[in-house]
């Protein structure tokens, strides 16, 4: 009987120890298994023309950002204006997902809070965000030159962020 209540008070305090530690973790800091490979190709309808579509396929040989965004989104209205401001410097194109969101409230939020994005299009059922492993939005992405993720960012963009880890991965990226 005492050999029976140690093991169930070991195995108690095991995930107690488990669980205390995974409550340390920061969740925007998750590893995504998607980083240094190819980036999933996907081909989107235009969020502002619905007849004309991006493909990923297009950004070959460029260093560009892909920013996950929905017009429901609190906290992408967080890192919004750093965005269009990062968009006017310009080191990389910014391209927007916009995810699981209607079209017309995308263009109104878009038209509200100013346009980042060189193009926006839109995944209203979210299969292209599920193949980049989309946990919440907004999240980020840095794409290098041969199409593949170099860096992945779950929630908003800080100044930081954008200055310490973005700015100079994507200088660094431009000259390979």
């Amino acid at each position: 009987m005492n050999k029976r209540i140690l093991w169930v008070v070991g195995v108690f305090g095991t995930l107690l120890l488990l669980l205390a530690a995974g409550l340390k973790l920061n969740p925007r800091e998750v590893p995504s298994p998607l980083i240094g490979k190819p980036a999933p190709g996907f081909e989107l309808p235009l969020l502002q023309e619905p007849d004309k579509t991006f493909s990923a396929k297009e950004q070959m040989g460029k260093v560009w950002l892909l920013n996950v965004w929905a017009s429901w989104c609190v906290a992408c209205r967080e890192e919004h204006e750093l965005l269009v401001q990062y968009s006017k410097a310009a080191p990389a194109p910014l391209y927007g997902l916009n995810y699981k969101d209607q079209r017309a409230d995308g263009l109104r939020w878009l038209a509200r809070y100013d346009n980042p994005y060189r193009a926006s299009f839109y995944d209203l059922d979210g299969k292209v965000g599920i193949d980049y492993g989309v946990y919440g939005v907004p999240e980020t992405y840095v794409i290098d030159k041969k199409g593949v993720i170099r860096y992945k960012r779950i929630g908003p963009v800080t100044p930081d962020i954008l200055q310490k880890t973005i700015v100079p991965l994507v200088a660094e990226l431009e000259r390979e």
